[in-house]
This record gives C-alpha cells, sequence and structure tokens, in this order.
C-alpha cells in the first residue's frame, strides 16, 4: 500500500526565504495572476486557494484571482493550465492524483505530466472511511462494517467523491483485503455523496478527513477509520485502518503547478514566493480547518514525490484489478 513520501523541512534558511518574494516582488510585472481550482467555489480546495491568492496579492502579482474551472475530474482546469501563456500569470492548485492516479484510472486525458511545472507542495492530507445513518450503532469499526456488510450484502455499499477517484481505488483496496464484495457509489463531488451518506441512501462513504470534518459533530456520519501511518491529528480518537487490520495507508497532497513550458527562472520564483507563506501562522490554521496539514518543497521534491506516486500506483492498480471506465 502507497505511502507518501515526506518532505524534508523548509525551515532551514526560512529567514533568508522570508526576504525573498519581496525582492521577486520588485523584478517582475505581473498585473493580473489567477489561481486555476478545479473545484466549484466553497469546497476545501477552493477555500485553500482563496487564502493563498490572498497572501500572493499585491506581491507576487498586482491582483491574485482564483478562477474556478470544475468538471472532468480536474481535466477542465488541467487543459485551461496546458494552453495558458507560460508567463507566470496562471497557476493551478491541484491535488498530485490527476498526475499520478488518473493516468491508470482513465482510459484517455487530455494532458500528460509534462504539461504541468510543479512549483511547490501546498499541504498534505489524509482520507477516511465512514458510515451513516442506513448501518447500525454498533458499528464502530472497520471489522465491524466489514461484519455487517457480510451478513446484509444487500446494502454493502460506499459512495466516492468520483470513479476513478483515490478515496475509489481505497474503497476498491478495502474490498480486496476483507474478501468483501463492496459495491461503489460514484458521485460528482463530496456534496451529493455526503447528502447520501447522511440521508442513508448510501452505507458508507470514503474521502478526505477534511470533507468530513464539519459533519462529525452533527452525529449523522461516523468516521470509523483514517488513512496515514498514523491517526490523525485533526479527528486523533478514530483508528488507522493499519490499527484495525489493513494495510491501507495513502495520503496525499496539494501542488501548486505552472504551465510545462514555463521557464525555470520563473517557476523558482513562484517557489520562493509561496514556501515562506505556508510557515505562516494564519495560513497553517486555514488549512487545519479543511483537515490539513501544510507542507511546502522545491520544484524537484514535487517533480519526485509525483514520479514515485506514479510508480507505486501502477502497481497498486494491478494489484486491485482496476480497469478504467472512461
Amino acid at each position: 500500500m502507497p505511502t507518501r513520501r515526506k518532505f524534508t523541512s523548509q525551515l532551514a534558511g526560512m529567514a533568508a526565504l522570508t526576504a525573498t518574494p519581496f525582492r521577486y516582488a520588485h523584478s517582475q510585472s505581473i498585473q493580473l495572476a489567477k489561481i486555476l481550482v478545479g473545484f466549484p467555489p466553497g469546497g476545501p480546495t477552493d477555500t485553500v486557494a482563496r487564502r493563498l491568492a490572498e497572501k500572493m496579492r499585491g506581491g507576487y502579482a498586482n491582483t491574485v484571482v482564483v478562477e474556478n474551472k470544475p468538471g472532468a475530474a480536474m481535466q477542465i482546469s488541467i487543459s485551461t493550465l496546458k494552453d495558458s501563456a507560460p508567463d507566470g500569470s496562471t497557476l493551478l492548485l491541484s491535488p498530485t492524483a490527476p498526475f499520478s492516479v488518473y493516468p491508470f484510472t482513465y482510459r484517455k486525458l487530455p494532458y500528460v505530466a509534462e504539461d504541468v511545472a510543479p512549483v511547490s507542495s501546498i499541504c498534505s492530507f489524509a482520507f477516511g472511511f465512514a458510515v451513516g445513518p442506513a448501518v447500525p450503532l454498533s458499528v464502530r469499526g472497520i471489522k465491524d462494517y466489514i461484519a455487517w456488510c457480510k451478513a446484509n450484502p444487500g446494502n454493502a455499499n460506499f459512495g466516492s467523491p468520483a470513479a476513478g477517484s483515490t478515496p475509489h481505488l481505497l474503497g476498491i483496496l478495502l474490498s480486496k483485503l476483507s474478501s468483501t464484495e463492496l459495491t461503489h457509489v460514484g458521485y460528482r463531488g463530496d456534496a451529493p455523496g455526503l447528502q447520501d451518506l447522511m440521508g442513508g441512501q448510501v452505507s458508507a462513504y470514503s474521502s478526505t478527513v477534511g470533507s468530513f470534518l464539519p459533519h462529525l459533530k452533527s452525529g449523522r456520519l461516523r468516521l470509523i477509520a483514517v488513512s496515514g501511518t498514523d491517526r490523525n491529528a485533526f479527528v486523533p480518537d478514530v483508528p488507522t485502518y493499519r490499527e484495525q487490520g489493513y494495510a491501507i495507508t495513502a495520503t496525499e497532497s496539494f501542488g501548486l503547478f505552472l504551465p510545462g513550458k514555463t521557464s525555470q527562472d520563473i517557476v523558482r520564483r513562484a517557489a520562493a514566493y509561496v514556501q515562506p507563506i505556508l510557515a505562516q501562522g494564519e495560513m497553517i490554521a486555514a488549512l487545519g480547518d479543511v483537515g490539513m496539514t501544510a507542507k511546502s518543497s522545491t520544484p524537484q521534491d514535487l517533480t519526485d514525490l509525483i514520479k514515485a506516486d506514479t510508480e507505486e500506483w501502477r502497481r497498486l492498480i494491478k494489484v486491485v484489478g482496476f480497469t478504467a471506465e472512461s
């Protein structure tokens, strides 16, 4: 099961980096920059992008705005970046999955990894598995859920925000590791999926930990497992898959990207601007609100992470026997 390679801390030399953005701000002439987001307004990714834009405004460019390009599993937003001028004015905030996972879960994509230039990791996050009111309150963990599914095969199902997404694949892995047939129900994003989970239309749901956080206090869903090698800081009382006997330890990252043809000088300048922003307490707190841990990197570190993840998912797809559907 994949584990995400951890970036080395960028704190060393941070004092020098903190001064860097202001020097670069005077050496470039970007009037308007936009951060593309492949999700609708209001979600965690959109929230992170808007906080990042606020911090970059007036320095990286005179004006920095967020432009939402939802749909087609981020293919629209990535294609927009691919076709944008490589002058530093158009960036993309994206999970790494479209470059490391989707090449194996979609038959055809309108982009390849070389169409984007990695700038910096923004944050890392884990995945969770939750059950709703369709599942008895006696089900408190993954083993309870699997036992219930085997006793109630007609209700043995789970949803995810998209077919072929990382949460979908983790659900398939759970199905395989537990020798239990779990029917997948794919949605177009978390909003309708979580609504069905809390309404009892679907028994369980696999997604990011941050997607579940706003709903935990209501009691309408119960988070029964998290991915990662250790418990998640945002839900420390929830055991990991591994603690419960299932080797599911995947985490993922969000990264900032420029068009693939962007010069390395512009890429390095963008990275030097973003890195100290992610060390600020306000940004760390904002990311924490949506279940994400701030984590910067060099452009090369992010490139290496995507390459390593691609090879691990290549192996994993073969293990789970997933066949691309579209």
